[in-house]
């Protein structure tokens, strides 16, 4: 029996250290399709620079920078910790549907209040009958985009424009992804608690998730750690958000204008997978109220508040998410080529960050994101799948 002791105390000490194999970052496995594909789109021309995370509740599986901050080579690698990109409308979801939500959780904001009840303005043509839920699931009968910006020189100016805009459909009826829902969410808000929006952001969502490089206009300290994803004759412009209607409202607007780096928005995805436990006796929000959140209905279609999922038999499902994207996904995208998703089933997060937007040299460069983010997607869940199967004790 002593004999065999030492072999069986060393083959106990070698599972043992397997099963802490999660609590470390996986840079050492290899997620070989998903740098494919991500390769294969900068040689595409889709855009020069981009991050991937992979990763879980309680840990990060993967993280890596590709390609460059624009086409010029000699520009910097993108890093998933310090680069900041424009989220543009992910946006939506990381602050004004998470501040609602945080707002919602205290008692603080009624989501079937009437919009007119907090913007006065807001009034006429049917718009009372549009509560502040039909502006988070996007069906407020508003159209999908308005032009704020135009002959608006100040933000008063572009939020004048805004009470103009009439609904198109009844309220309730059906959704219409539009970012007016989220600019007049913004505002409601801002009136809800007395301060603008993006202290607002700070103080019930950046802070609480630890998201230290999250913000709204970052000032000019900042500008080498963003990656531009607009340029004009004289070159990039990191900083200034790709969205024109964010520009008029002051770059600080309920729809897009947010930047923020890979590794905060991994922070911000293992919040919601862990229903909003901050792991530290700490609650973000109650696990009641974030479910609520995740929920569609019939008139809501793929819609849940403030967040998009997959729609469809496997072949039809949103090309955003993957085809082998669970109904109990969740995720969102932005014009500038970032997208979001997390699946509680899998218990698995996936974020991408691109400058898709910035000087584009692929034709078509909307289609080809959309297809980039369906393959990436897949890859992600194809890899962590077979890292699964080869798994001695690794938790999958």
């Amino acid at each position: 029996m002593r004999r065999r002791a030492g072999p069986l105390l060393a083959l106990l000490a070698l599972l043992a250290l397997l099963a802490l194999a999660p609590a470390t970052p996986l840079a050492a496995r290899q997620y070989p399709e998903v740098e494919l594909a991500v390769e294969a789109a900068i040689r595409g021309g889709v855009f020069p620079g981009a991050v991937v995370v992979i990763g879980r509740r309680d840990t990060v599986l993967y993280a890596r920078g590709f390609g460059h901050f624009t086409w010029a080579p000699t520009s910097p690698v993108p890093s998933p910790d310090s680069t900041l990109w424009d989220l543009a409308s992910l946006t939506k979801v990381v602050a004004t549907a998470s501040i609602a939500m945080t707002l919602a959780d205290r008692g603080q904001l009624d989501l079937d209040a009437p919009v007119t009840r907090l913007l006065p303005r807001f009034t006429g043509g049917g718009r009372e009958r549009v509560t502040i839920r039909m502006l988070l699931d996007h069906t407020s009968g508003l159209p999908s985009f308005a032009p704020l910006y135009q002959d608006a020189d100040t933000r008063e100016a572009a939020i004048e424009r805004l009470w103009a805009v009439e609904l198109r459909r009844p309220a309730g009826r059906s959704p219409e992804y539009s970012d007016l829902n989220a600019i007049l969410l913004g505002l409601a808000l801002e009136r809800v608690a007395g301060v603008p929006l993006d202290q607002l952001a700070r103080q019930e969502v950046f802070e609480p998730l630890g998201m230290t490089q999250t913000l709204y206009a970052p000032g000019e300290a900042l500008l080498d750690r963003i990656v531009p994803s607009i340029g004009d004759a004289k070159g990039p412009l990191p900083g200034v958000p790709s969205d024109p209607n964010a520009l008029a409202l002051g770059g600080v607007a309920g729809h897009a204008g947010v930047f923020g780096t890979a590794m905060d928005l991994a922070r911000f995805a293992q919040a919601w997978l862990r229903e909003g436990d901050l792991r530290d006796g700490r609650r973000w929000v109650s696990a009641m109220t974030l479910r609520q959140f995740l929920v569609r209905s019939s008139p809501t279609g793929t819609r849940a508040l403030g967040w998009d999922t997959p729609v469809g038999t496997p072949l039809e499902r949103t090309t955003s998410f993957g085809a082998l994207a669970g109904f109990g996904t969740y995720g969102h995208t932005g014009w500038s080529g970032t997208s979001l998703w997390f699946d509680p089933a899998s218990d698995l997060f996936l974020v991408l960050l691109t400058n898709r937007s910035y000087l584009p040299r692929a034709r078509n460069s909307l289609i080809a994101i959309r297809d980039v983010r369906h393959q990436v997607s897949d890859a992600a869940r194809s890899s962590v799948m077979a890292q699964c199967r080869v798994a001695v004790v690794v938790r999958c």
